[in-house]
């Protein structure tokens, strides 16, 4: 009798865990079947909000479903990161990153309320913006080589703003710095905007930000593009010239944009959302409005962003010990 019973629980376990898969299949073949929660932590118009709006609206249309973009700013992304995190595995909250992410596992080791890997599974590496290196009107370098020369004659006299502690704007320009074997006073601001208008106030003299950003401010000479941190230079931007050819170091560095889901979600909806996305990335209105801004198309595999973002933790990791940066 008691054999009989161990072997009714075994079935009934079985069964049990036959039905469950059966509707997670079920489920993940259905996939979506209702709108998409899309976090974004930052404040609405910036690189990462309009990246992640144009790339959604074309997304919705693909999926067959409503896509509503939520902005949760605050503590550097990590709140509305975490707030994914905890959210339901099951495809219907998505969350958007840039490099500040990789940058926080860093910053912020040992009390982050999640973790980079376990906690959110990348997506799909969705773009990439080269840097561009602007200065304020007035300020008398007009190259990277003079802004050099008249750092190291003038120390602490010049100061750059960035989008926050841990930005691409910020690290960049910490590893230009750091290069260059300048001191720059760091400003950090909640955002481009008001850095952008201190850097037209001439308060701050440098801004590294996407081209995206700062082109509209080039073209009408409200500030001065001194060059690019890129291999080439950009068609948005064709008057600036690349850090080398403006008489800087030969450094590479870009802003980027990606699509994390929670942890244990299922990989056949990460795959299938990677699809989707890479679908609308390579399409050609798409393809012309982030050319438009300077900003690269990728649509990568979910395996091909977690090396990425895997890359890019211990890149900016090892930028943040060199240049001594801490957290606010």
């Amino acid at each position: 009798m008691k054999l009989l019973k161990q072997s009714l629980v075994t079935l009934a376990v079985a069964l049990i865990g036959s039905m469950a898969s059966a509707q997670t299949a079920t489920n993940v073949q259905d996939y979506p079947n209702k709108s998409i929660r899309w976090v974004v932590p930052y404040t609405p118009g910036g690189f990462t909000d309009n990246v992640t709006r144009m790339v959604t609206a074309k997304l919705q249309a693909e999926l067959g479903q409503t896509i509503v973009v939520e902005n949760k700013p605050g503590a550097n992304s990590i709140i509305g990161a975490d707030t994914v995190a905890k959210s339901n595995p099951d495809g219907y909250t998505i969350l958007t990153v840039i490099t500040a992410h990789a940058a926080n596992a860093s910053l912020y080791a040992g009390k982050l309320p999640f973790d980079h890997f376990k906690s959110l599974a990348p997506v799909s590496l969705v773009a990439i913006s080269p840097l561009i290196l602007t200065t304020s009107k007035d300020f008398p370098p007009k190259t990277v080589g003079e802004l050099i020369a008249y750092a190291k004659a003038n120390p602490g006299k010049v100061s750059f703003g960035s989008s926050g502690v841990g930005s691409a704007a910020h690290l960049t320009s910490e590893l230009l710095a750091h290069t260059a074997g300048i001191k720059m006073v760091h400003i950090p601001y909640k955002g481009t905007a008001p850095a952008l208008a201190d850097l037209m106030a001439n308060n701050i003299q440098v801004l590294v930000d996407v081209p995206s950003s700062m082109v509209s401010h080039l073209n009408s000479g409200k500030v001065n593009g001194m060059g690019m941190f890129a291999k080439d230079r950009l068609a948005v931007a064709p008057n600036v010239p690349t850090l080398p050819q403006s008489g800087g170091p030969a450094i590479e560095s870009s802003s980027w944009v990606m699509f994390l889901a929670p942890g244990n979600t299922p990989p056949e909806v990460v795959q299938k959302l990677s699809k989707a996305i890479a679908k609308v990335v390579e399409s050609k209105e798409i393809k012309d409005r982030f050319n438009e801004l300077g900003i690269i198309p990728i649509g990568s595999t979910p395996d091909q962003a977690k090396v990425f973002l895997k890359d890019e933790i211990e890149k900016w990791g090892a930028v943040i010990k060199t240049a001594n940066v801490k957290a606010e």
